[in-house]
């Protein structure tokens, strides 16, 4: 009856939100007295989910699950969830999990909470902590079905290491008929995703136009960033539809995220909230998003960042 956790990868390589999930499901693992089995799809190595509490992976090797399919993808965590027991099953709250978890639930006649931010306060009844109103409270949701589906909200219960030695054993579900065929996929190399990321520089139209955004790349840099924008900059055709954050945007739970030149709109706020720090830059002492924010720069912001970047490359250097 081990906890069941789907470790998303790209390209043969985990994610970082398979790291996490495993942590957060080795914790409720020790809370009930039970063990954890991953299910990793065309991953290279599985040896480091042992880092992070993982006793056994279930290896999924087929050319047929190389694009990711929601429906493909759910069959083969319903067979999983079967073959090993699996009364709880965790997954993150990425784009990909979030189209997924229905249709698990489905599977397993299961129920399903989103955006949880804890470990259970109770395993009987199972109660668990999760965001609502966009962000801005908590509730504690019971799942009384036979089978619980919980989505981990990202950078919520961060990297745990928790060493066991992963057994690895190959598995070879039976892949269903999705019915939906993926041509192509573009995807920008070489940079941190916001997905992923666990700091976020984003601007707005306070950076006048697509030619001054260097100075946000770069920030994002130096920082090992995601660089994001406002809704009116996608909108105007600066920056790709991709970085759009908000609410009718990508939701974004880092750790640290920079607002250059965005005064906060209530969709973008509702988009962001779930950070845990926010920074703004802004010239407009009555902007929205100062309200907001855990710290405000009220300063040019063609001023403000170029003087941050210095700083911050020369602590950098200080503390090579």
């Amino acid at each position: 009856m081990s906890i069941l956790v789907y470790t998303e990868s790209e390209n043969g390589t985990f994610k970082k939100a398979a790291f996490e999930v495993a942590s957060y499901a080795k914790a409720v693992a020790d809370q009930m007295g039970t063990s954890v089995t991953a299910v990793a799809v065309n991953v290279n190595d599985t040896s480091e989910l042992g880092k992070y509490g993982v006793d056994k992976v279930l290896n999924v090797s087929n050319d047929g699950l190389a694009k990711f399919n929601a429906k493909s993808y759910a069959s083969v965590l319903s067979q999983a969830a079967k073959q090993e027991g699996s009364k709880v099953v965790v997954l993150s709250q990425s784009a990909d999990s979030k189209y997924l978890a229905p249709l698990l639930s489905v599977g397993l006649d299961a129920g399903y909470a989103s955006n949880v931010v804890a470990i259970p306060t109770s395993t009987s009844p199972f109660t668990v902590k999760r965001t609502a109103f966009t962000n801005k409270a908590f509730n504690f949701t019971t799942i009384d079905t036979d089978v619980k589906i919980v989505g981990v909200s990202n950078n919520s219960f961060g990297l745990v290491e928790n060493s066991a030695s992963a057994s690895s054993e190959d598995f070879s579900p039976e892949i269903a008929s999705s019915g939906v065929t993926v041509e192509s996929v573009d995807k920008v190399t070489d940079k941190v995703t916001i997905a992923d990321a666990e700091i976020v520089v984003s601007a707005g139209r306070g950076l006048k136009g697509p030619e001054n955004w260097g100075m946000v790349e770069e920030l994002a840099d130096v920082l090992g960033a995601a660089t994001a924008c406002s809704k009116p900059v996608s909108d105007l055709g600066w920056r790709p539809h991709s970085e759009h954050v908000g609410q009718t945007g990508k939701p974004v739970a880092s750790n640290l995220y920079i607002a250059i030149g965005i005064s906060g709109a209530i969709q973008h706020l509702a988009g962001i909230n779930a950070s845990k720090v926010k920074v703004v830059i802004n010239t407009d002492p009555e902007a929205p998003f100062f309200k907001a924010a855990d710290y405000g720069v009220v300063g040019d912001a063609f001023e403000v960042v170029p003087q941050l970047i210095e700083k911050l490359k020369a602590f950098k250097s200080a503390n090579a």
